[in-house]
């Protein structure tokens, strides 16, 4: 079981992970709803995980990802997009990200890539 923040502009986004999270018996600690309360609440928080949606208003997931990795650089962070292409996957890694999963979500990649990242 892992402390899990949830960052996605869409609250339904939010809350159908939030739900798949829970179903694998995962805790999630807090939501944000764009890339500056992520960063926050990741301080605040310190999860275990985060997920992170790459569009959103204030500032990207992929700005959030490299402030904090900047900041705590064992941090777990899975890039959750709409966005599939190739250069998307690649500037996550590249920021930082341990994995990459691509909306609408798979309850078994969710799944599959948590269990990895807590590897």
């Amino acid at each position: 079981m892992a402390k899990v923040l949830v960052v996605d502009d869409a609250k339904f986004m939010r809350v159908t992970l939030r739900k798949m999270l829970e179903l694998a018996k995962h805790e999630v600690i807090g939501e944000a709803e764009n890339g500056r309360e992520a960063v926050e609440m990741y301080r605040l928080l310190q999860p275990e995980i985060v997920t992170m949606d790459i569009t959103m208003p204030e500032m990207t997931g992929l700005e959030a990802v490299r402030q904090i990795i900047q900041e705590f650089p064992k941090a777990k962070i899975i890039i959750c997009s709409s966005m599939g292409q190739q250069k998307m996957v690649m500037n996550a890694i590249d920021a930082g990200a341990k994995d990459y999963i691509v909306k609408p979500f798979n309850e078994i990649r969710v799944n599959e890539a948590i269990d990895r990242v807590l590897k």
